[in-house]
This record gives C-alpha cells, sequence and structure tokens, in this order.
C-alpha cells in the first residue's frame, strides 16, 4: 500500500527545499510546479490556449510561455489569475493522477505531491493521507520572498495574497516544519520525520547544505 503526504507551504517558505531533501532520502516526489511548466510547454494544447486567452505577446522567440510576464500580470489581478488557473488545473490535475496511479501500481511504499497551492486548488486534499506544512511567519517570507525575486514590498505581498495564510495551512497539517531558523535546524526536524515515519533514509540528508 502506497503512502500519500502532501507537501506545502506559502512562496518562499522554504518548501522546495524540504522537497529536495525528501527527493534525496528515496521519496518519490510529484512536483506540481514542475507540472505546472510541463502542461505550457511549446506546442502543447495547454500553451495554445494560454495564448488564446492572454495573447500572443506572452510567447517568447523561442516558443516558450513568457512565465514572468504573465505572472506579473495574474498576481497583479485576480480576474487573471483565475482565467488562468481554469486553463491550468484541469491539466495539472490530470497529469497529477495519472503518476500517483503509477507509482500506487508500482507499489511504491510512500509518494509527496508537493504543490504550493495544495490546500486552495481542493482536489489534492482528496489523494492524501496526510499533510506536511513548510512554515514562517508573514514578515519572513515576505523578507524572502522581496530578496529572491527582487521584488517590493507591496509586490511580495500581493503574491502571498494569492495564497492562504501560513497560519491557516498549519491548523490544517498534519506535520509542520518550520523553516524560521538555520537551515540546519530546518534539516533536523526533516530528519526525525524521516527516522519516526521510516519512509525514508535520513542519512541521505544529514550532511547536506552544511557547508
Amino acid at each position: 500500500m502506497t503512502e500519500v503526504w502532501g507537501l506545502t507551504g506559502g512562496i518562499a517558505t522554504g518548501k522546495s527545499t524540504v522537497s529536495a531533501w525528501l527527493k534525496q532520502a528515496g521519496l518519490k516526489i510529484i512536483d506540481a510546479d514542475v507540472i505546472a511548466r510541463q502542461v505550457v510547454a511549446p506546442g502543447t494544447p495547454g500553451l495554445r490556449k494560454v495564448l488564446v486567452a492572454f495573447g500572443p505577446n506572452y510567447q517568447l522567440a523561442d516558443g516558450r510561455l513568457n512565465r514572468r510576464k504573465l505572472g506579473r500580470l495574474v498576481f497583479s489581478a485576480p480576474a487573471a489569475l483565475r482565467r488562468l488557473e481554469a486553463i491550468t488545473t484541469p491539466l495539472i490535475q490530470t497529469a497529477i493522477q495519472q503518476q500517483l496511479a503509477t507509482y500506487r501500481q508500482q507499489q511504491v511504499p510512500a509518494v509527496v505531491i508537493d504543490a504550493p497551492t495544495f490546500y486552495e486548488v481542493g482536489y489534492l486534499i482528496r489523494l492524501v493521507d496526510h499533510v506536511m506544512v513548510v512554515a514562517i511567519s508573514p514578515t519572513i517570507q515576505q523578507q524572502r520572498l522581496m530578496a529572491r525575486d527582487g521584488l517590493s514590498a507591496s509586490a511580495a505581498q500581493a503574491r502571498m495574497a494569492q495564497q492562504w495564510p501560513i497560519t491557516k495551512k498549519v491548523a490544517l497539517a498534519d506535520v509542520v516544519i518550520d523553516n524560521a531558523g538555520t537551515i540546519a535546524e530546518t534539516r533536523q526536524q526533516v530528519v526525525k520525520w524521516l527516522d519516526t515515519t521510516n519512509l525514508g533514509s535520513s542519512a541521505a540528508i544529514l550532511t547536506e547544505g552544511l557547508d
């Protein structure tokens, strides 16, 4: 029987780092962000639908979607974000379900569905047995997002506002990883979880990122 975990957090909370550790520990990861890029890759029906909805100016010269330009639009206009999600969410959902079905057929012991908007999209909660949330305070989240993406305070806040507050996600989580401290402290929490559940090898990540 395959045990399925959801992994989420908020933008710039460190979820991707935790996801990478879990992958190194041997868990199978279904990455919603990777899938979100795949469904609008050049030549896909998803990309054609996005360009019909938003215009050819959102396509780069090499045929790829101009994700940065489209991101600026949708994170400042809720109606545009809803229009984009109406196109991409069904495609992402189908791909996630197909990958999960494959892992179940292979009788993989544990699978992690890594999704930044895990709770927001609704359907993912029905696919998992438990949820892990990577959390930091809203203040630290905003600071890290500004530093990571070169955003103003207002632009960072606008992107954070498109997702549920971290406190709401924490309240619903089965496991919370506090990422407000050092990377070593965060990693130790993941190691403890791995050792407790026996779902992966904690030894694989014990020396990761120590420099």
